[in-house]
């Protein structure tokens, strides 16, 4: 228990508590969208239990952060999935409504928080693992100790956003085009486009002469049209069930 009276453990306590506020805002949009639908008898199990699952998975994550982060088309696979999250919050399945289908979606709930957050944290954990390393021997009970203290602030700053939609549907749309946002800019900094010197045989990124990272224009590029990608694409598909609906029946 020495490492306690350790001004470095806490210190490094401190940064990984700031990095997962800081970070925990992009979390409270996704858990907010998700769970936006259910009764609000259900949407706190939603939230809680979907943040539960979500940073069990993180704390994984970034026991393995280096290695995974080295690994090619991980990112690319984890943008697009993002893109499909972000569409489907826009716009959401039509089917399925009544009491009937509450745990399921409940469930459906829970897992898109999951699956949004583990992909999203493919960059974020970079900077926890790297706050941790200082603490050297207790890295990994700092990283678990940072997330059970942000747990809170994360699940009451996505029942905040929950209450904003519900006066300002604007902010759907917005939280849909920043998962598109985050998925343009993790697709090409992924390392079969960003790195030169390795699978050569894909289509290369400009970096950076300096820092041999992609460019700041390319990076900014990718998340604009990410963003808008998301948008559009929301935006067609309830086009098209509007239109759907409003067709004559029998054709």
């Amino acid at each position: 228990m020495d490492f306690l009276a350790s001004p470095e453990f806490w210190l490094a306590l401190g940064q990984i508590i700031i990095i997962d506020i800081l970070l925990g805002g992009d979390n409270a949009v996704v858990i907010a969208l998700a769970c936006r639908k259910l009764p609000p008898a259900q949407r706190t199990k939603g939230i809680i239990w979907g943040t539960a699952g979500a940073i069990v998975l993180r704390v994984i994550l970034i026991a393995f952060a280096m290695t995974l982060l080295a690994l090619p088309f991980l990112k690319f696979v984890g943008a697009l999935l993002l893109v499909w999250i972000g569409v489907k919050l826009l716009a959401p399945d039509e089917d399925g409504h009544g009491d009937v289908q509450g745990s399921d979606k409940l469930l459906a709930a829970i897992k898109t928080i999951i699956v949004a957050d583990l992909v999203m944290s493919v960059d974020n954990v970079i900077a926890i693992a790297g706050a941790a390393q200082n603490a050297g021997d207790h890295s990994f009970l700092l990283v678990v100790l940072g997330l059970l203290i942000s747990i809170p602030i994360i699940v009451w700053g996505s029942q905040l956003v929950i209450k904003l939609m519900e006066r300002f549907p604007l902010i759907i749309t917005l939280g849909g085009m920043l998962l598109g946002w985050i998925a343009g800019g993790m697709l090409v900094t992924d390392p079969a486009l960003a790195n030169p010197d390795k699978w050569q045989w894909m289509l290369k990124m400009p970096v950076d002469s300096v820092t041999g990272e992609v460019t700041n224009v390319v990076k900014y590029g990718a998340s604009v049209a990410g963003a808008l990608l998301v948008l559009l694409t929301g935006k067609f598909i309830l086009a098209r069930r509007a239109s759907a609906g409003s067709a004559p029946a029998g054709h």
